[in-house]
């Protein structure tokens, strides 16, 4: 990348402002200062009065949105897990960028999830930039579920957070639901065996989970005297409610 070898101690920052300049010069001035002093020094001059075009401002603003955004849909829940660190570092791995540009994502990464910025601060700021290129905001959001899927559970306030991105990018429901249906196929599965959505509430989910009980309960089915093929289908169904229910469960924490 280009613009980041053109960049100077909070000179990002000064470059994209709002919240995502306040992230890169901080997490620039961290990358810097854990290098070694006459580096820093020798970049700094070496690299003074350099600028970065439009060009170079936009493909600095998605890569600085990218990690806050990851940050904070990481911290949603209060905590980071193992699970998506992993799937951040490998996604980071992975990019074809030079070593201090993978130490730099990790610091934006790391300094969005304590920021007193919200995800949609950060998500309207990447819009703003990048309202002309749908298909980079697509791109972007499928990366977003692949962490939220990292622990294969999407948590109520993961979802919540997506929708609010979901919205601000002019996402529609359709391509939302397609993307979702690629990383959240059993999760779908457990609520269309409940007769429910993840729109439900969780008493609504309880309700429903208690009326397939009592119906497919296999002493129910006995008592009506219906045939033996019918009671093991019954038998069947009545373990499957008794899975997706506990799934569910635990996804909501309920």
């Amino acid at each position: 990348m280009g613009w980041f070898g053109k960049l100077t101690f909070g000179s990002l920052g000064l470059f994209l402002g709002g919240p995502l300049g306040a992230i890169a010069g901080a997490a620039l001035g961290h990358h810097l200062v854990d290098k070694k002093e006459n580096y820093t020094t020798q970049r700094i001059q070496n690299r003074h009065g350099q600028f970065l075009g439009h060009r170079e401002q936009v493909q600095a603003a998605y890569f600085v949105s990218m990690f806050s955004i990851l940050g904070k849909l990481a911290k949603i829940d209060g905590i980071v897990t193992a699970d998506e660190i992993a799937v951040v570092r490998n996604f980071i791995s992975s990019l074809p960028i030079s070593e201090a540009e993978k130490e730099f994502a990790k610091q934006v990464f790391n300094e969005a999830q304590e920021s007193g910025f919200s995800i949609e601060d950060f998500a309207n700021q990447l819009y703003r930039i990048l309202r002309g290129q749908p298909a980079v905001l697509l791109s972007f959001f499928d990366i977003l579920f692949q962490l939220a899927a990292a622990d294969s559970e999407l948590h109520l306030n993961e979802e919540a957070a997506l929708k609010k991105i979901k919205s601000i990018f002019q996402i529609s429901d359709f391509q939302y639901d397609n993307i979702k249906s690629l990383y959240f196929k059993e999760l779908n599965r457990y609520y269309n065996c409940l007769n429910c959505t993840h729109e439900n509430t969780d008493q609504e989910i309880k309700s429903s989970y208690k009326k397939l009980v009592k119906e497919f309960h296999p002493d129910t089915i006995v008592s009506k005297g219906l045939p033996e093929e019918f009671v093991d289908f019954a038998t069947k169904r009545f373990r499957e409610i008794q899975e997706a229910y506990e799934k569910i469960r635990q996804e909501r924490n309920f």
